[in-house]
């Protein structure tokens, strides 16, 4: 993800998570760590062929990586492309870029009434560990925590998603 992906980003964003979207800053501060020699972050974006062979953007995510630690910091895909797959193919290159961070383990916050994500992760053998009362806002709604241990162990992946 750069720069001048945000604006498909936003339109994305704002499409799949009206409550609680991430603002342009958000997004621009995430991207301020993703590329230099130190960096602890790791965003991207998918894009299908088009008709025009322009491409669309239809989905996105992005991982922090501190001290061992992996974070899922968000991941999307355009509702025309659920069931691709493309959830999973996101997915699975976070965990590859967790293993190239070195993280031990990788977190996600997930909303409780996603299921469809959820499930997703499970394949992944993302577990639940907690709940976060209120994590969502401005609409109030918990997130189950789910951690996964060895990324490693997911890099050839391609469940869908």
């Amino acid at each position: 993800m750069r720069w001048w992906d945000l604006d498909a980003v936003m339109e994305l964003e704002r499409e799949l998570f009206p409550e609680d979207a991430w603002s342009r800053g958000m997004f621009w501060s995430e991207l301020a760590d993703a590329r230099h020699p130190l960096a602890s972050r790791h965003y991207i974006v998918a894009e299908d062929g088009g008709e025009d062979g322009a491409g669309r953007l239809v989905g996105y995510a992005g991982l922090a990586a501190i001290a061992g630690t992996g974070d899922v910091q968000t991941i999307a895909a355009a509702r025309d492309h659920w069931g691709s797959g493309l959830g999973g193919r996101l997915l699975a290159d976070l965990m590859r870029q967790a293993t190239a961070f070195e993280c031990h383990e990788v977190l996600l916050e997930v909303r409780v009434d996603n299921l469809r994500a959820q499930r997703l992760y499970e394949r992944f053998g993302f577990e639940p560990i907690g709940f976060r009362k209120g994590y969502y806002q401005p609409g109030n709604v918990d997130a189950l925590v789910m951690r996964m241990t060895e990324p490693s162990s997911v890099q050839g992946t391609t469940t869908d998603g």
